[in-house]
């Protein structure tokens, strides 16, 4: 939901995604949309690219960055109604909003690049993931006033649990199926003190096996970052189309 499992896209696959995150913030209606075209290369390679537009640091929304991101499963042990899998990632992003917060990232509001591992563990209806990355942020602070205050290497870090609700039994693949998830994800600067823990419990339903519809609530529970918000309802609209090419 908020983090990324170690299984990828379907081979030969084309994934067409619109997310939107509403930050809690006193005074104004915040609001970020980041439209992603995700292709499953094959069964080891998956490729994203996507870009945002917010109103998070100006009164109107406006297109501020895009990320490519890239995904190399490299392990897999496949078992009846089990699995254990490991993959590596890296993601570059660039924007063009000033680094104001603590809180770093590559959906819009910073320039970096980031590199990490995936581990999941599925059991019949369980699927537990946990990730591990390091983000380098580029942003040029020189000339500003408080520019050592912000970090520039960052350790992330996520642990996510995933629970198949529905249906209870398999008949077909028209069902639809219902997730409870719920995720723990963490911020720590490398180069400073700042850091970050947040709690994100989320609901997912899969139509037709191809469109998913996500509802996640992500809110902090410990740290010490300045943040445009501590917490954020995600909403995200995914639909996926197969063997889009021989």
């Amino acid at each position: 939901m908020f983090s990324e499992p170690a299984s990828n896209m379907p081979s030969k696959s084309v994934s067409f995604k619109l997310t939107a995150k509403y930050p809690t913030h006193a005074g104004s209606f915040k609001q970020r949309y980041q439209p992603e075209v995700m292709l499953g290369i094959n069964k080891n390679w998956m490729v994203h690219l996507s870009s945002t537009l917010s109103n998070y640091y100006q009164p109107d929304v406006r297109l501020e960055s895009g990320k490519l991101y890239a995904k190399y499963r490299f392990y897999s042990n496949d078992q009846v109604h089990k699995h254990f899998r490991l993959a590596a990632f890296a993601d570059v992003g660039f924007t063009r909003n000033p680094y104001k917060y603590m809180d770093a990232n590559l959906d819009g509001d910073n320039n970096g690049v980031q590199v990490g591992v995936i581990a999941t563990q599925l059991v019949h209806k369980l699927a537990v993931s946990g990730t591990a990355s390091y983000l380098r942020v580029f942003n040029d602070k020189k000339g500003e006033a408080h520019h050592n205050l912000f970090a520039y290497h960052m350790l992330n870090y996520s642990l996510s649990a995933g629970y198949l609700l529905l249906p209870v039994e398999y008949v077909n693949y028209d069902q639809t199926n219902v997730n409870l998830y719920m995720e723990v994800l963490g911020m720590q600067a490398l180069d400073r003190k700042h850091y970050g823990v947040d709690l994100a419990p989320a609901l997912q339903f899969i139509f037709n096996s191809n469109t998913k519809l996500n509802l996640g609530y992500r809110f902090q529970v410990k740290g010490n970052m300045t943040r445009l918000a501590n917490q954020q309802l995600l909403v995200s609209f995914e639909h996926t189309l197969f063997n889009a090419w021989k």
